[in-house]
């Protein structure tokens, strides 16, 4: 005779996996957005510059920062992307910030 699953066992074991994976993805963003030095904007300068991109439609803008934020995971590059390949109408940097310009709008 063969032993009766216990589903509740098992859906609670998923629940705790996601709970795990998503406490992950929030570190892994956390550590994308320090290490990119977005941490140096404001929250209301970086949620500007991501709803940008994501309401930008045009795919070469979108390509162009697939690449660069490919580049970034390669370790090729580190906010050094020339200011034509920035979209800076999203946010506009802090004025008492000892950043960069090119370090302000790196969230494209």
């Amino acid at each position: 005779m063969r032993k009766p699953r216990d589903f509740d066992a098992e859906l609670k074991s998923l629940e705790d996996k996601a709970r795990d994976l998503k406490a992950r993805k929030v570190q892994q963003l956390g550590e994308l957005v320090i290490s990119t030095g977005a941490d140096a904007l404001s929250a209301e300068e970086l949620a500007g510059a991501l709803i940008v991109l994501a309401e930008t439609k045009d795919a070469g803008k979108r390509e162009a920062w697939a690449k660069r934020g490919a580049a970034f995971f390669q370790g090729r590059i580190r906010r050094t992307a020339p200011a034509s390949d920035r979209d800076v109408s999203g946010a506009q940097p802090q004025p008492s910030s000892a950043q960069p310009a090119s370090g302000s709008a790196d969230a494209e």
